[in-house]
């Protein structure tokens, strides 16, 4: 009998692995799920250090189905980042991994959605973009691309809101996309936003196969396997583990983050910065003008501080300080009011 395959912590595989899927056979959201669970364990994410957090709809029914030892917290419909906020000032060591869907960031929760980004919290924020609400039987969502159609024909009027460009515009400090059927690309990202220290956004295509996985959906899985560009094909490598690499120069861009590890992006067909944000802004632009997808990691910024070192918090949590150690002595109190001479 074969020992029990475990990762870097000692963990098998299984602790990683949560209640079984309520969504429907198909869905990108599970491939999603199956991806993080990878992704997790490989990072060797301790579970009671995980904070697993979502608003409402079929994203948000996520974190149920993965790492049922961690922290979770399903709150109300857009208003997930005030309490991965909450949770990340009262424990700076959790893994805050937030959960979300294109319905939950860029309808009701868009504000939310902005301020967290502009304040540089320390999260990992997935967005499961199926371009519609698959609870509400379909309907288009601010995702959704100008001309793509409904099942029942229904053409959309609206120009769409890309979460990736508007992330990159308020400043966000590490930008990516990928496709929930493209495995390969997604677990290196997901680690990588895992090591990440600030707003990690990672908008992930996850087409409904129920309300939107037809012709003339630009959230379908032929759609998107038919228009996806690739920027590059990422890996990441644990910093704990020995790092080798066999590559010819120049063809490799390797990426340092504060901790420590490292991603590398394998160049292909086109020499592309990530940490040029403008130039991320006008890949996006161009790809979205041709009908093309643009996957990979878009922008990353390691220097920017985060939310909790912006406000000088302090090194030991929150939740582990005692009532001395945050109230103010008598004496203290009393000198600090007295009269002065």
């Amino acid at each position: 009998m074969s020992a029990t395959h475990v990762n870097i912590i000692g963990l098998p595989r299984d602790v990683y692995k949560g209640l079984p899927t309520t969504l429907c056979a198909g869905c990108g959201h599970n491939s999603i799920t199956n991806h993080l669970i990878k992704a997790l364990y490989e990072f060797g994410v301790e579970p009671h250090r995980l904070a697993k957090m979502s608003g409402i709809g079929c994203s948000s029914k996520t974190p149920a189905y993965f790492v049922e030892q961690a922290h979770g917290y399903n709150g109300l419909h857009g208003r997930m980042p005030s309490a991965a906020t909450g949770a990340k000032l009262a424990n700076r060591e959790l893994l805050v991994l937030g959960i979300s869907g294109d319905g939950d960031t860029a309808s009701i929760g868009l504000g939310q959605f902005c301020h967290m980004i502009r304040r540089n919290l320390d999260c990992a924020y997935l967005i499961e973009n199926n371009g519609c609400y698959g609870l509400t039987k379909g309907q288009f969502s601010a995702t959704a691309d100008v001309g793509s159609k409904q099942k029942n024909g229904k053409v959309n009027d609206y120009s769409a809101i890309d979460l990736c460009g508007l992330a990159i515009e308020l400043g966000a400090t590490f930008v990516a996309r990928s496709f929930s059927g493209d495995g390969k690309q997604l677990v290196p990202l997901l680690e990588a936003a895992f090591a990440h220290r600030g707003a990690a956004i990672l908008d992930i295509v996850s087409p409904c196969v129920t309300f939107n996985d037809h012709v003339g959906s630009t959230k379908s899985y032929a759609y998107v396997k038919e228009h996806e560009i690739a920027l590059h094909a990422p890996d990441f490598i644990i910093a704990s583990k020995e790092i080798t690499a066999d590559y010819e120069p120049g063809t490799v861009k390797d990426i340092v983050f504060d901790d420590g590890s490292h991603v590398l992006l394998r160049k292909l067909d086109r020499e592309y910065d990530p940490n040029d944000r403008l130039g991320a802004l006008n890949v996006i632009h161009e790809t979205r003008d041709r009908g093309e997808l643009v996957t990979g990691l878009l922008f990353i910024d390691t220097t920017a501080d985060d939310l909790c070192a912006r406000e000088r918090m302090t090194k030991t949590p929150l939740v582990r300080l005692r009532e001395e150690d945050l109230r103010i002595s008598r004496e203290d109190w009393s000198a600090l009011t007295a009269p002065q001479a």
